[in-house]
């Protein structure tokens, strides 16, 4: 398979900046369960501010297990986790500001979508009242400031994932973590929230790391693709999209975007190679 052509590779554009101080890095990491499981072996990466990184790969490769580390919900057997930019408190623990959307959209069902939204900042201690503008904010980036008073049985699947994003962006985070998030909507709905959450990574700068089973989701979101094996779980290809944003249906059905998805899925191939000849 051939590369993209140098003269075909337009200049990325977007709020991606160098890696030379990453947001976050993953240093060596390794992860074993209890039950002898190795999830991830000496997987090493560095996540820069504003990227928008794309975690491909098979089923069982480690991509949520790494997602829910740098989440500070599990931990590492060994390697190390750093924020290098992030600031520190008195122990001298970083504290770096993150914001996780699950696989599924994990809604309250006896809450209003204004007060699901309110639920990270409800447990910071703040108020109804001074939660009002955030939510309301967060739910108008997401398009859903006229259903604060609805609830989440009168959402389609689609608007209650809406919800779950606007719940992790109401703390304005620096990094936010995605795990599979549209894996469950059907493709209209899939594709419309692609390009809203490239939108809105435009507009507020953030860093996304995003885990994907989608060669074609990966390739159109992403300035980058990082391809992992699975068991041991690491890093075993890292392709850089140099494509421009914003993106648009005309990206999709471009050489540019084909000849990405080709190499991804060259990168995919061989990840599950890998793990069969271990």
């Amino acid at each position: 398979m051939s590369a993209v052509p140098e003269a075909s590779r337009p200049v990325a554009a977007g709020p991606v900046t160098a890696v030379s101080r990453p947001l976050v890095r993953l240093s060596g990491v390794s992860k074993t369960f209890s039950n002898g499981t190795i999830a991830l072996k000496d997987m090493t990466l560095d996540v820069g501010q504003g990227e928008f990184i794309s975690l491909l790969g098979p089923s069982g490769c480690g991509k949520s297990t790494a997602l829910r580390i740098i989440a500070g919900l599990g931990e590492t057997s060994s390697g190390r986790l750093d924020w290098p930019t992030s600031e520190h408190n008195a122990a001298g623990q970083a504290e770096p500001e993150i914001s996780f959307v699950f696989q599924e959209p994990t809604l309250m069902p006896w809450a209003t979508v204004f007060e699901n939204v309110w639920l990270p900042l409800r447990l910071k201690g703040v108020s109804r009242k001074a939660a009002d503008e955030p939510v309301m904010e967060a739910l108008s980036m997401v398009g859903l400031d006229q259903f604060r008073d609805a609830y989440p049985r009168e959402l389609s699947g689609g608007m209650k994932m809406r919800v779950s994003i606007a719940r992790a962006l109401v703390t304005r985070p620096k990094l936010l973590l995605m795990d599979e998030p549209f894996a469950a909507l059907d493709e209209i709905t899939r594709f419309k929230l692609n390009n809203d959450l490239l939108r809105l990574w435009e507009r507020f700068g953030w860093t996304v790391l995003f885990v994907t089973h989608s060669v074609y989701e990966s390739v159109y979101l992403s300035s980058r693709i990082v391809v992992m094996a699975a068991r041991p779980g690491r890093v075993v290809s890292d392709l850089p999209i140099d494509a421009p944003y914003p993106r648009d249906e005309d990206f999709r059905t471009s050489t540019v975007y084909n000849d990405y998805c080709r190499q991804a899925s060259a990168a995919l191939h061989a990840a599950m190679d890998a793990r069969d000849h271990l």
